[in-house]
């Protein structure tokens, strides 16, 4: 049978990473396939108006969503007739997450994709199965099929969080720590709680305890959020006891989203740590009919480098089809800089942070006064402490609501900004200005854009009850207002250096919740 390869699946192993064996001929793997839209003419005539910002640009329904550009019964049959041929059998095949799951030996697929499995070892993500070359699949479905993601297991992305290091903080500044709360009210987030709305939380590991999230809101004076445990893949709410883990992430998440909106419900969406989970755990969020999320956040990520060309381009339609559906989604850029702490010497940006369809979200180092925010400035606390993610992506064009930007290097010059550049807005995120949490049991204090990306979640889930509509893609909306931000600009986070208006290190800059409230409901109206 003639097979071609899948554009852009060909795979390198990260620097390192050594061949230590075969995998177990016999091994039962799981594998997910992702197919084209129906009517991908028709899909991107309404992206283009949504990424306008085009008022009457309205979002479609998940049911609509499914009819319209959800996959055709004809490619599923072709994948399931695939399968059946190779002795593969189908967990699940849905139309509206263009997904078709199938099941079988590592045999089995290294036949049925013309691939090779092996185990490999990284000093710092352990062991792995990898796959060396392209993947393949028949004629009769190769324009239909997308993606093939699943058959190499390598952890995809780590957490954005730093704990408050037990030293002195730089140039005597005092440190100083906020709740939920706090942060609501010095940002001027508008009065609410995000009653009716979901926050849809992605987390590559750990888990939560009842416990903590109990003692935690009873303390910040706050109603415990509803949270609910979603498995994906296998994934589930599976807390470690080790703070420093996965554990910190996800108790994190959870606490500051529900901190600041208590009535919303809060979904945790738990996945493998892989390209296939995460990208599954997203894609099954957004067209989660029971919980209907309105916003995600994710605080998760790697450098761009990091991802192959299929894994990243079926990642970002997925985060298209959330704009399509007018699900907002923010997501961390990172916690080491301009290098997004890749050790090749050259700059980085974040992804999935980096995709012109998320709300990117930097850090700040933030002090209060009685009155107010008393300074802002870029969250850079040096080599051990991190710093905010930032630059210009690699990968993708410059959106229509970026043109005309420029970058500020770190030695001032200005250059027009000639991709995307990275991130859109911004929030406190030094661990020397952080968030007090509770984590297995401990108090702590705890940083990293990690703490922003739930923090904009909340903070959009508060104005989608108040307007009882989904904001949807904000950026646009952001971009057009302007002024819906505090402008942060001193600082620089490596490279990058702040500046009046959009900057490669806080973005837009960190929120004015009532004028970010304005700018959603003046664009909606």
């Amino acid at each position: 049978m003639a097979k071609q390869p899948v554009s852009g699946s060909d795979k390198q192993h990260p620097e390192g990473a050594k061949c230590v064996g075969q995998c177990d001929p016999g091994e039962q793997i799981e594998v997910i396939v992702m197919l084209r839209r129906k009517d991908e003419a028709g899909f991107k005539a309404l992206m283009s108006k949504i990424e306008s910002g085009d008022a009457a640009a309205q979002p479609v329904s998940r049911d609509e969503f499914d009819k319209r550009f959800g996959a055709s019964d004809e490619d599923i049959a072709k994948v399931k007739d695939f399968a059946k041929q190779y002795g593969l059998s189908v967990v699940r095949a849905e139309s509206n997450t263009r997904s078709v799951v199938l099941k079988g030996t590592i045999e089995q697929f290294q036949k049925a994709f013309d691939v090779k499995l092996e185990r490999f070892q990284h000093h710092n993500i352990g062991e792995f199965r990898g796959r060396t070359g392209t993947v393949s699949v028949p004629d009769d479905m190769h324009d239909a099929v997308t993606a093939v993601l699943g058959l190499d297991s390598r952890p995809q992305a780590r957490p954005h969080f730093r704990f408050r290091p037990p030293f002195k903080p730089m140039r005597g500044a005092a440190q100083t720590s906020f709740t939920p709360v706090d942060l609501a009210r010095l940002y001027q987030f508008p009065a609410g709680d995000g009653a009716g709305q979901c926050i849809g939380i992605i987390e590559l590991g750990g888990g939560y305890k009842t416990s903590d999230l109990s003692a935690y809101f009873s303390k910040i004076g706050v109603k415990a959020p509803k949270v609910l445990s979603v498995g994906v893949d296998g994934g589930k709410n599976a807390p470690s006891g080790n703070p420093n883990g996965p554990d910190g992430e996800v108790t994190l998440d959870i606490e500051i989203a529900g901190g600041v909106a208590p009535a919303a419900t809060i979904a945790v969406y738990f996945t493998p740590n892989s390209d296939a989970g995460f990208i599954d755990a997203v894609n099954r969020a957004i067209h989660d009919t029971t919980n209907k999320p309105s916003v995600v956040s994710i605080s998760w990520g790697g450098p761009e480098s990091n991802w192959t060309q299929q894994s990243i381009n079926a990642f970002n339609d997925v985060l298209q089809s959330a704009a399509a559906l007018g699900v907002t989604v923010c997501a961390a850029s990172g916690d080491s800089g301009s290098s997004d702490g890749a050790s090749d010497g050259s700059d980085h940006v974040d992804f999935p942070a980096s995709s012109p369809y998320v709300l990117g979200c930097g850090g700040t180092n933030l002090t209060a006064s009685a009155t107010g925010i008393a300074r802002e400035v870029v969250w850079n606390d040096g080599d051990q402490g991190g710093a905010g993610g930032g630059g210009v992506s690699s990968v993708f064009a410059v959106p229509t609501w970026q043109k005309g930007l420029s970058v500020t290097r770190a030695g001032g010059q200005h250059t027009a900004l000639a991709k995307r550049g990275v991130p859109d807005v911004a929030g406190d995120a030094s661990p020397q200005t952080g968030y007090e949490v509770l984590i297995d049991g401990e108090e702590t204090v705890v940083g990293g854009t990690s703490a922003v990306a739930p923090l904009w979640a909340a903070l959009i889930a508060r104005i989608n009850a108040i307007n009882g509509a989904p904001a949807g893609f904000v950026n646009p909306k952001l971009y057009k207002a302007k002024t819906a931000c505090n402008d942060i600009t001193q600082g620089d986070n490596g490279s990058y250096s702040a500046s009046a208006g959009w900057d490669a290190c806080t973005g837009l800059g960190s929120p004015n919740g009532a004028k970010v409230a304005a700018a959603l409901k003046a664009a909606k109206s």
